[in-house]
């Protein structure tokens, strides 16, 4: 069987939540964080490898509460998200201090990342049976007459909605063999008494299937799409003005291009689990709820690793 990498998003660990690093939040009974059940659910459907895309002065305090432990059960490798981590001719704008985005962050992976591999965010919960379909694509054999064979986790959008606030999610448009046709980033999505509504380009609120696809950035890939990210970031960097200090190479957008372009066949993997996570400070209870709901449910152990204190 082929061998296959968990990727996993965490260089933006520095953003505040509640005078807290979010990410690093304990979720589970036993101090768990969100992270630790995803790499448990990798390691479950057969991941062989984990590597962390962090930032060079998180790496001490990321080893000390993430990576030593997790080490003990998966080889880790740890590459760096830097903003001055750039192709040959192009320099960090002085005042750009938003990270380049997660097309930059995969991109990073290139020297470590030999295997088909999965992305996740660090703290997002996407449930395992996402974790497992996805593994199970990446490890079958494909024919050539498309060059790239990528997949995706299509959650529910009614399965990804916080009670606490709006959220905006990647509203997938599919054929009718689940391939994905496009990824449409939609703000401002809100429960209401009637459904899921949201806002348009100009401000104007629509209405929005609740079983509509939607994808929470989990990703299959294959390492030939190191190349593309490559490409495509150059002509990103060329195309910026010279006073914009906040676009980011986005991995929807890589998508979406090679998508348009013939390239790339994304097959869209329906997962029916609830994805939860924690945008705002008042989702941390229902985290913390929804862990011991699939804890009672047989669906992991109270204590997920013996080496967590």
């Amino acid at each position: 069987m082929k061998s296959t990498t968990l990727v996993i998003m965490a260089a933006g660990m520095g953003s505040r939540f509640g005078g807290g690093i979010k990410q690093l939040e304990p979720m589970g009974p036993n101090g768990e964080i969100i992270m630790d059940y995803s790499i448990y659910d990798a390691i479950e459907a057969g991941f062989n490898k984990v590597v962390f895309v962090t930032r060079k002065d998180l790496l001490k305090t990321f080893k000390e509460v993430v990576g030593d432990r997790i080490s003990k059960v998966i080889p880790v490798e740890y590459v760096f998200q830097e903003l001055d981590d750039l192709p040959k001719g192009f320099t960090k704008p002085t005042e750009r201090t938003k990270p380049w985005g997660t097309g930059h962050a995969i991109l990073a992976c290139k020297e470590v990342v030999t295997d088909p591999f999965l992305v996740i965010n660090a703290d997002d919960y996407y449930g395992k049976n996402a974790f497992k379909q996805i593994h199970d694509y990446l490890v079958k054999d494909f024919s050539s007459d498309v060059k790239y064979a990528f997949c995706m986790a299509g959650f529910m959008l009614k399965n990804t909605l916080s009670d606490n606030g709006a959220v905006t999610r990647g509203i997938c448009v599919v054929d009718e063999n689940l391939n994905l046709v496009g990824v449409n980033e939609t703000g401002g999505i809100v429960k209401t008494s009637d459904g899921v509504t949201a806002k348009d380009k100009n401000n104007h609120l629509i209405s929005i299937d609740i079983n509509s696809y939607v994808s929470m950035n989990m990703w299959g890939f294959t390492p030939d799409f190191f190349d593309e990210l490559e490409f495509g970031f150059e002509k990103f960097l060329s195309g910026l003005k010279a006073d914009d200090i906040k676009s980011e190479y986005l991995l929807p957008a890589v998508v979406d291009q090679l998508i348009k372009e013939g390239k790339a066949n994304v097959s869209v993997l329906k997962t029916n689990d609830k994805w939860f996570g924690v945008t705002y400070k008042e989702d941390k209870p229902v985290v913390v709820e929804s862990i011991k709901k699939l804890i009672h449910e047989g669906k992991y152990p109270e204590k997920l690793f013996n080496f967590i204190k």
